[in-house]
């Protein structure tokens, strides 16, 4: 009897073009949970992936970490999911156990972690296998295009937000109305934020002010770093964008104990100025998404406030456009493969 096969979109080498292959569909090992994926959305960073730039991808990989879908099987010792439960996977498959940071149960930053769609097979396919760890409960009001890119993006933004330390009625920007920076905003005035947004042209104005900013800055015109500091400063920068330079410029529009939080990945350099950051006490670091529970976490409250990711979709099949149109910057603002 002829296997059953499935439909994946991969990559069979570094800077390869995405493939539209069948593959015979698995079963899923201890521990180990198998996803019928229904939608999965596209990371600027699945492109660490495809060029092979992250440590530890090998090829031929199937790319995409945000999956929502439903439990289609489970493996043995799996005992708190069932099938036909609706699921979203983003960057968090588990921890080691054993490693520093899992020890004090820091998940997240776990070195050894299989992070779908570059350690293991993502979601660009009709069926994926993760760690039961990786699975996150979608709840019912969204929809799995809606889903989809709040397990990174959504997480991702939400969380960095939510642990910055800003307090309801505190100053806090958000640089770029992206993929990222759209669900940003959105965030940070659901949570009680004086949220300005910052961006390039004033045909973002409009927008952003329609996304909850109170404030929008328009870098074309306008020095935001300036800008801020005629506010008082900002208490939290959130850094969506992927430009060092650009970063680097927003720094000086901290308030005295700012942070600044960086959230697009990018491999640009950022530069400080040593004497602003230790007279004014500032500070820049960065937020590495969450677990399966912060993801939860992320998408309740995006129910409970009215939340969505504006999205552009495709079908599985047209995965290379679908990629080309998220890497030309060019969407509006996140691209999700519809698969099933």
């Amino acid at each position: 009897m002829s296997k059953k096969t499935y439909r994946a979109v991969q990559v069979a080498e570094a800077n390869g073009p995405l493939q539209l292959v069948e593959r015979d569909i698995p079963e899923p090992g201890a521990g180990q949970v198998r996803v019928r994926v229904h939608a999965c959305g596209l990371c600027h960073s699945d492109s660490f992936t495809v060029m092979g730039l992250f440590p530890g991808v090998q090829f031929p990989r199937v790319p995409g970490h945000e999956i929502a879908g439903v439990v289609d099987a489970i493996g043995d010792g799996v005992a708190e999911w069932k099938p036909g439960q609706r699921v979203g996977v983003g960057w968090f498959s588990g921890g080691c156990g054993h490693c520093e940071s899992c020890r004090r149960g820091d998940f997240i930053t776990c070195p050894n972690k299989p992070v779908p769609g570059i350690h293991i097979d993502g979601g660009y396919a009709e069926f994926v296998i993760v760690p039961a760890a990786a699975l996150a409960l979608i709840p019912e009001d969204l929809s799995d295009v809606e889903a989809g890119p709040l397990m990174c993006a959504g997480i991702t933004t939400y969380n960095a937000l939510r642990n910055s330390g800003a307090r309801a009625g505190d100053l806090v920007a958000i640089h770029g109305i992206g993929g990222l920076g759209h669900l940003g905003v959105q965030f940070a005035a659901k949570m009680g934020f004086r949220t300005v947004a910052i961006a390039r042209g004033q045909d973002k104005a409009a927008l952003a002010r329609q996304l909850g900013a109170h404030i929008y800055i328009d870098t074309t015109t306008q020095d935001a770093a300036a800008e801020l500091t005629k506010l008082g400063g900002a208490k939290v920068i959130l850094a969506t964008v992927t430009s060092g330079k650009a970063i680097s410029s927003v720094i000086p529009g901290l308030a005295i104990n700012g942070k600044l939080i960086i959230v697009g990945a990018s491999m640009e350099p950022v530069e400080v100025n040593t004497m602003e950051i230790i007279g004014k006490r500032t500070s820049v670091g960065g937020w590495p998404s969450g677990t399966s529970k912060d993801s939860e976490d992320a998408m309740n409250f995006s129910v409970l406030t009215g939340i969505r990711p504006m999205i552009e979709e495709y079908p599985l099949e047209k995965a290379a456009e679908a990629y080309e149109r998220m890497m030309s910057g060019n969407a509006r603002f996140r691209v999700v493969l519809r698969v099933s």
